[in-house]
């Protein structure tokens, strides 16, 4: 083992377990200064362990730093056993990324809080784990002529895809957070940390000493992208309207007073004026909220359901932070006044004691026929 390889795994292990130990703390202690807040949809049970699931990826790194330092130490790092132990840790890694990404608002709408996807995901990463034990015990096809280690190729592809999914998530995260400039480092920085990669599958890819100075840049730069994370997360949890402090009035048709402290807002009165389609929407919500039960309190938001595109829901924000001529840092983002529940499902945030619908125009509502199926909220009250 040379002392720049001796160099590289002891600086891999030590800054991976202290990036790893801070993301921890910092996770712990963000659970129990906003525990309300992350814990508020009390049907899901949902807690956010994205730092959680960062912070043990990091974990992973540090056994893979050691089993290395081991495995050259000992002088054992060339056996079938070495390198799927290698090819191994990097798939458990990958698998902690993704679940991270689970809990990701902006990552791609396939992957955030849809179960369904996420256990395709994890599936194909255990078939890759499958074929890369496969192909790591047939030493004849391990290293081919063109120089490729076969082995390889399957934990290559699986962190091309990886890193793809945490470029656009990091950099949709930090520019709607007004970091712009740090989306693009992150991205960056991505595609470093899979350019450190190429070398565990092309055999003449660069040297001893610059793979390895790629791969501790790689690895040092992302973990403090995590850390920035972490911080924009605090910023926007302080910022973050709670439930129980935010009230609406839904006075007549197209008139919506509401109060948001957090963001500077006290009764202010919002006319929609010819965008009833937005209005509409939000009444139903409200409606839902304030008079169902369990799943009923909330609207599916797909091709399929009662409202049909997202977008609706943008716009719904858009207008209102329009109307109340709110500057960038009073903002209001559509996870103010919504919950994202799951599988295309969203869900009004006020508390229902503090939604008031004037009863005139409740009983309008349900007249309209394509709003009879809201007249059964009623019969469990």
């Amino acid at each position: 083992m040379t002392e720049v390889s001796k160099f590289y795994m002891l600086s891999h292990i030590f800054i991976s377990l202290v990036g790893a130990t801070l993301l921890l703390a910092i996770w712990s202690n963000i659970r129990q200064r906003f525990k309300q807040l992350l814990e508020e949809d009390d049907t899901q049970k949902r807690v956010d362990k994205g730092l959680l699931h960062l912070s043990l990826a990091m974990f992973v790194w540090v056994i893979s730093g050691c089993w290395s330092y081991v495995g050259h130490h000992f002088s054992f790092e060339n056996t079938t056993g070495f390198q799927f132990g290698i090819h191994l840790l990097s798939i458990v890694n990958n698998m902690f990324l993704l679940l991270a990404l689970f809990y990701f608002y902006y990552a791609p709408r396939f992957i955030y809080n849809n179960k369904k996807n996420i256990n395709t995901i994890l599936i194909v990463i255990l078939a890759t784990s499958i074929i890369t034990f496969t192909l790591s015990n047939f030493s004849e096809v391990k290293d081919t002529s063109n120089g490729i280690h076969i082995s390889g190729i399957p934990d290559l592809i699986l962190s091309g895809f990886l890193c793809y999914l945490l470029g656009i998530s990091f950099y949709r995260t930090f520019a709607h957070r007004g970091l712009k400039i740090v989306g693009i480092i992150s991205v960056l920085i991505i595609v470093l940390v899979l350019s450190s990669q190429l070398s565990e599958v092309f055999i003449s890819y660069g040297n001893d000493f610059s793979n390895n100075l790629i791969k501790i840049i790689a690895k040092t730069s992302l973990i403090s992208i995590f850390l920035v994370l972490a911080t924009t997360w605090v910023i926007r949890l302080a910022n973050m309207p709670k439930p129980n402090e935010m009230t609406i009035s839904f006075l007549d048709w197209s008139l919506v007073k509401i109060s948001i402290p957090t963001k500077g807002v006290f009764d202010k009165t919002i006319d929609f004026g010819s965008k009833t389609t937005q209005y509409k929407n939000l009444l139903k919500f409200a409606i839902r909220r304030k008079y169902g039960e369990g799943d009923s309190q909330s609207l599916m938001v797909s091709l399929g359901g009662e409202i049909k595109n997202q977008t609706y829901l943008t716009r719904i924000i858009e207008n209102t932070n329009s109307i109340l001529e709110l500057d960038h840092t009073q903002l209001l983002e559509r996870r103010d006044l919504f919950t994202f529940i799951g599988e295309g499902r969203y869900r009004l945030r006020m508390i229902p004691n503090h939604i008031t619908i004037d009863t005139t125009l409740l009983e309008e509502f349900l007249k309209i026929p394509e709003n009879k199926d809201y007249s059964t909220l009623f019969k469990t009250k």
